[in-house]
């Protein structure tokens, strides 16, 4: 039975609240087997395996992550979020990137992840 709009909001606002953990290995279930992850600006990334060392990676890097839905948007197995990405370096304050995401989900799990975010932007807030 195809997953419905509700089923698809929810499991895209778990897998985004599960980034606050700094848990890579939480992120792993959300998640197919051969997921694709663009965030613009880096390349591609692909296989559950790969994604979840790059968060692993990226937690290792930021002593405050904090990740929040501003609003989403589900039509069928396409979710579209916006998103602030809260990222703090060791010792500085919790930078707020604005971020637009793009899910697409198979079989109830995120088959295809990009993220759209300035990267000029970002670090210039986590410099300040």
């Amino acid at each position: 039975m195809p997953a419905n709009d509700n089923d698809n909001d929810t499991l895209v606002r778990d897998f985004v609240e599960t980034f606050s953990s700094k848990n890579a290995d939480a992120l792993g279930p959300f998640m197919t087997d051969d997921i694709s992850f663009l965030a613009y600006g880096d390349s591609e990334v692909s296989g559950k395996g790969a994604v979840i060392e790059l968060w692993r990676e990226v937690f290792d890097n930021f002593e405050q992550v904090k990740f929040e839905t501003v609003h989403q948007a589900v039509n069928g197995d396409i979710v579209i979020a916006e998103q602030v990405h809260g990222l703090g370096l060791p010792g500085g304050k919790l930078a707020p990137v604005m971020n637009m995401a793009v899910y697409e989900i198979r079989d109830g799990k995120v088959a295809a992840w990009r993220d759209y975010t300035n990267p000029t932007y970002a670090s210039s807030l986590l410099q300040a």
